[in-house]
């Protein structure tokens, strides 16, 4: 158990925690709708399962400091290099990717999604070490490296999507930690040289995910057809939705995954305008509750523990969501606390503890 403080339970963000659950709750709703008759029909029983656990992992990474678990962020973060390593050696591959951990009973651990927990400690220590107003390059060369390494490993695997998810973690941290603006001009000229070179060094599927988000008209019956199916499932929802078990994309199974990835998809088919906005809403009153906590941070790591969480949720969000419109490439980014899947419930679960470790702690000395 990592070390603890004493705080007051009342200062815990019980608000948050029933906003969480309404999301959840919602998710765990359209699970059941979307897999309705199929070979997930189960898997709406064990979100509800995964849940459960995420808010003991939550109240239990609460009552952790915070301050201990950024001063022990070396071990956990060579650790988590070796439990990546791990995965690419010895992993679980399915759907085209060595991604997870395999354990007896079918449960397969995700070690990308809880070491981004690690990377916001990560980044949360060595700027707080810093103490700067304004970061110099050889700052930024340092921190970037100790980022891109996770993000290299698990692009290997290969799951492009969530090694990109660490990039919002870094951006914010040196963003608020001060980058002259001649850096930032410099990345972007950068990222225009290394853009189309690093395209030609991807994954076959991962070119063609690209090819089809930019046409999906080229392909309609191949790869276009999880995009162009989404999209009329999205469309057909109009204003007030189908109702649940009652969208025809959804329950004639024309989307892929509709529990993981497309969640979003079947959401709006049959919840409509109306029950998107609400979802949106929800996500937005979630983010500026973790931006207020790091406004009343009682220090900067917990400035930037906040923020990093704030900006991989909202990058997560931005990105599934524009990717079932087709305003994104399809990059397999689970909605958070909706889609289904035990080690991104449970990884999101804990990054909200550990900003309400930060919140409970703003009156402890």
């Amino acid at each position: 158990m990592f070390p603890s403080t004493n705080t007051n339970t009342k200062d815990f963000d019980w608000a948050m925690l029933a906003l969480v659950l309404v999301i959840c709750g919602l998710g765990v709703l359209q699970i059941f709708s979307a897999t309705r008759d199929t070979i997930w029909a189960a898997t709406w029983w064990r979100q509800i399962l995964y849940i459960l656990i995420g808010i003991v992992l939550m109240w239990i990474m609460t009552k952790a400091d915070y301050h201990a678990l950024v001063q022990r962020v070396y071990p956990l973060y060579f650790g988590s290099i070796a439990l990546l390593l791990f995965v690419l050696i010895f992993g679980k591959k399915a759907m085209g990717g060595t991604r997870w951990i395999q354990f007896p009973g079918g449960f397969r651990f995700q070690v990308s999604e809880f070491a981004k927990i690690v990377v916001i400690l990560l980044v949360a220590r060595i700027l707080t070490e810093l103490g700067k107003e304004v970061l110099d390059i050889k700052e930024l060369l340092k921190i970037s490296a100790l980022v891109l390494l996770p993000m290299g490993l698990i692009a290997k695997e290969p799951d492009l999507g969530t090694s990109l998810t660490y990039l919002p973690i870094l951006a914010v941290g040196v963003f608020i930690a001060g980058l002259p603006w001649r850096y930032w001009a410099t990345i972007g000229v950068v990222a225009l040289v290394v853009v189309p070179v690093a395209y030609n060094h991807l994954e076959d599927y991962q070119k063609s995910r690209i090819v089809t988000f930019l046409d999906p008209e080229r392909d309609p019956q191949g790869k276009g057809y999880h995009l162009i199916q989404s999209k009329i499932a999205v469309g057909a929802g109009g204003t007030w939705g189908k109702g649940v078990t009652r969208g025809s994309q959804t329950q004639l199974k024309f989307l892929p995954v509709p529990h993981t990835d497309f969640i979003f998809s079947t959401f709006a088919e049959e919840h409509g305008f109306v029950g998107v906005a609400f979802v949106l809403v929800l996500y937005f009153v979630l983010l500026m509750q973790i931006v207020q906590d790091a406004q009343t941070s009682p220090d900067r790591a917990g400035v930037y523990i906040c923020m990093g969480v704030a900006a991989l949720l909202l990058f997560h969000i931005l990105v599934n969501v524009g990717m079932v419109v087709g305003r994104m490439p399809v990059t397999g980014i689970p909605l958070p606390l909706m889609s289904y899947g035990g080690s991104s419930i449970w990884s999101t679960f804990l990054m909200l503890g550990l900003v309400n470790s930060v919140r409970v702690r703003r009156f402890v000395n």
